[in-house]
């Protein structure tokens, strides 16, 4: 068994990862082939910070998700997550016994605030669940509510009320208390703020980063906004078809981004000046997303990119890191290429 090792800024250290789902037919039902939905992704998160990933629907973005909090098994690849008493251990491998002590130390901000509360409890279970499952004194696990009510904005007797009284903001910070009921380390957010109106989602944004820098947490943000994901992620990942196709720390990426997808991703973010829009050229994508079970060759971007060349077409290319930085690119010709960012 290898032994594990990460970097002491880190708090999880994501290789190589893949989850692939078989695709079964006959009157057999055997395999024929398999849906790559997420194929070789790496990435570290440090404490503290925020990474965003984004990407098109059926990106595999919120499939990684799923994968670090090993809601899906995962195919190959390896997760190391540091424990609070600062061992590590390797998500993808866990026991379903390790995964349980886990949990509360990973959780997740769900993307629909009406269907992801139970409509049946008061927010006293809701919140306090967790705490109810540890046999926690029924006095203490209010107090609890309490405290994590007032710290996501709500009044403390808002815990004997049922979700329906709540708008869709109101929800997402019920949300938010209920992930943070049991001190973890790290928040998954997918999709978060999706479903909400654009103040209302400003709102429940700038919530996090309060409570990020109260309490040290690091996120993980999944969206398909870049405007939101600007304001609140440190760093960027561009996932396509499965593959994390940049990364960059966010200044980078808006200035100057290195791979043709994330230069059409940001052409289409509005900007507050209107001569500055209107003078924008907006990068529109030939054909759609390719099938993920028969992916193209070489770059699986080149069928849709403007910029592929031959070797696009023949090689896949590697997540390759940028001289002098941290960042990575995945593409044959990203020094050679001068692409437009937002800024």
């Amino acid at each position: 068994m290898t032994e594990l090792s990460m970097a002491p800024d880190l708090l999880m250290d994501v290789a190589d990862l893949k989850k692939h789902f078989p695709i079964h037919s006959g009157f057999l039902g055997r395999q024929t082939g398999a849906v790559r939905a997420v194929e070789n992704v790496s990435f570290q998160l440090r404490k503290g910070e925020t990474l965003g990933l984004v990407g098109e629907s059926g990106s595999g973005k919120s499939t990684v998700v799923r994968l670090l909090l090993r809601a899906f098994p995962v195919t190959e690849g390896r997760v190391t997550f540091r424990r609070r008493n600062g061992s590590l251990i390797d998500i993808a491998k866990a026991g379903n016994a390790e995964m349980r002590e886990l949990r509360d130390e990973v959780q997740m901000i769900f993307q629909d605030p009406y269907s992801s509360l139970n409509p049946r409890l008061r927010l006293l279970e809701i919140i306090g669940e967790p705490l109810i499952n540890k046999k926690v004194a029924r006095s203490e696990i209010e107090d609890r509510v309490a405290e994590l009510l007032k710290l996501v904005g709500l009044r403390p007797e808002f815990m004997s009320r049922y979700p329906h009284a709540f708008s869709g903001g109101q929800r997402q910070r019920i949300g938010i208390a209920r992930a943070l009921a049991v001190n973890p380390s790290f928040i998954a957010a997918d999709e978060a703020v999706s479903a909400l109106d654009v103040s209302v989602a400003a709102q429940v944004v700038n919530l996090m980063q309060d409570l990020q820098e109260q309490f040290g947490l690091t996120y993980l943000f999944i969206t398909h906004d870049l405007s939101m994901v600007e304001h609140i992620a440190n760093r960027v990942g561009v996932m396509y078809l499965g593959r994390l196709v940049e990364i960059a720390d966010t200044a980078s990426l808006f200035d100057k981004p290195r791979h043709p997808y994330t230069e059409a991703l940001l052409s289409s973010v509005p900007q507050p000046d209107p001569r500055a829009n209107a003078a924008k050229k907006r990068i529109i994508l030939k054909g759609e997303i390719p099938n993920a079970a028969k992916p193209p060759s070489g770059c699986v971007f080149h069928p849709r990119c403007p910029y592929a060349t031959d070797i696009c077409r023949q090689v896949e290319p590697q997540l390759e890191a940028l001289a002098g930085s941290d960042n990575a690119v995945r593409c044959h010709r990203a020094a050679e290429l001068d692409l437009v960012g937002v800024r």
